[in-house]
């Protein structure tokens, strides 16, 4: 993926730490790297954040940024003695392919790898840690779990709302005897969580807090890709692919899609670049006119004109300027926007009948039965990856971090950092040039 974040900046991606491992682990694995057998990952291995070089005037091969991050995997020793663990779980936010993936990698590798026999399951996101709260934890084991990766959602609920509540989240936690809690969620959820281990730092807690990042929009920063974006540009290629066939198979058809992406608009590009039947790929991004000479109107109706079909996605967070704002915000602080897909719809076929032009438009929206997927083996996999490198985090008594995967890597990046600022599509990078040589669209839709 292209990332707008610039590697030339320094951060600090230091994890905090509970205190010092002491505790064997019960995870027998070699300290050796030439006996053929797998390994613990020492506290001192890292990698570079960023892999990127120039070749100055000298012609020396010059590193464009010196920073590295902290390696993830099981360490030889650990924080937390697991017979006296207790761990909770939450997923927050809106529901993502691959949640229920993650809850049963977590609660397989605190069963079988440590030994932990109590962990229970926060139902409905923060909102079941809050002081009068309706929702009983859930107890979780294998058995439990066992079968959850085939089914789409979360088997612990999620929703919005709860985490700016820190003081209640923690009371609940010291209430409960939490010694680890796992959240599961995108910016809000994990802007939260920080708040929460801030919390539980000013208290003189030692509990845990790591985060496994989800956002099917992929818009997290300091995350190669999020779990679920590939499902969900699995999922989205067949309403684009049937887009296409109504509209080739209409006098003048105009197939308009819209898929997920509030701020960042990496669904629509990998589906568009998925799909090569998609002539206008509208991420927000990206912005574009609608009326004028270089505007998308008078661009789809010369599309028309000579092609006689022509598909549009659009992800959701593109052209919001040209509606009518709702005013409104959901329970995580976001804006509701309006719905652009029944915008452009209404726009499109007043201007073509302005024209007098006859055209057949077909509006497909998948985005909630995209949401509701079930894990595809790439994201399974990954989702199996996410869950067992937080269970080594969260023992090793590690904090306030989240599981990533950089440069193909899987490491700790403090929460703090990861929330600082959102990852877009790179408009002058790669993966939007080739979009733009797939679609063929113009470089830019403003007068």
């Amino acid at each position: 993926m292209d990332f707008l974040i610039s590697k030339k900046k320094k951060f600090d991606f230091t994890i905090p730490n509970l205190g010092p491992s002491k505790i064997p682990s019960p995870i027998k694995m070699s300290t050796r790297s030439d006996d053929g057998l797998a390994n613990y990952v020492s506290e001192d291995r890292r990698i570079l954040f960023g892999i990127d070089a120039h070749v100055n005037e000298k012609g020396e091969e010059v590193p464009e940024s010196h920073d590295t991050v902290e390696l993830a995997g099981p360490r030889e020793k650990i924080y937390f003695n697991p017979p006296h663990v207790h761990v909770a779980i939450a997923t927050c936010g809106g529901i993502c392919p691959g949640l229920n993936n993650v809850i049963r990698a977590v609660v397989r590798g605190f069963w079988y790898r440590y030994g932990v026999r109590r962990i229970s399951g926060i139902q409905f996101g923060y909102r079941g840690l809050l002081e009068n709260s309706p929702y009983p934890l859930m107890e979780l084991n294998p058995d439990v779990v066992d079968d959850i990766q085939e089914k789409g959602g979360s088997i612990l609920g999620s929703s919005r709302g709860g985490g700016d509540k820190v003081e209640e989240i923690v009371d609940s936690l010291e209430r409960l005897n939490i010694n680890i809690l796992i959240t599961i969620g995108g910016d809000g959820t994990l802007r939260g969580a920080w708040e929460v281990g801030e919390e539980i730092t000013k208290r003189g807690l030692k509990i845990s807090v790591i985060g496994v990042p989800k956002t099917i929009d992929n818009d997290l920063s300091f995350i190669q890709t999020s779990f679920g974006f590939d499902t969900a540009v699995t999922a989205a290629v067949p309403a684009v692919r049937g887009a296409h066939t109504e509209a080739k198979a209409s006098v003048n058809g105009i197939g308009l899609v819209k898929v997920m992406g509030r701020e960042s608009g990496f669904i629509a590009a990998s589906t568009a670049l998925a799909m090569s039947d998609v002539n206008f790929c509208l991420i927000p991004e990206n912005p574009f006119d609608m009326d004028g000479p270089n505007g998308l109107l008078e661009h789809l109706k010369h599309r028309i004109l000579d092609r006689g079909h022509a598909v549009i996605l659009v992800a959701e967070g593109a052209g919001q300027e040209f509606a009518d704002a709702t005013g409104e915000k959901d329970a995580s602080g976001n804006v509701r926007f309006t719905d652009v897909g029944i915008y452009l719809k209404e726009r499109i076929t007043s201007y073509f009948k302005e024209q007098g032009i006859e055209m057949s438009l077909k509006y497909i929206d998948p985005s909630y039965i995209i949401r509701s997927a079930p894990a595809n083996p790439n994201d399974s996999i990954y989702c199996s990856r996410l869950g067992a490198h937080a269970v080594h985090a969260a023992m090793s008594g590690k904090t306030q971090a989240l599981i990533s995967m950089i440069n193909n890597k899987f490491v700790h990046i403090p929460i703090k950092v990861a929330v600082s600022e959102r990852n877009h599509v790179n408009t002058e990078g790669a993966l939007w040039r080739d979009v733009l040589e797939n679609t063929r669209q113009p470089v830019s839709m403003k007068n």
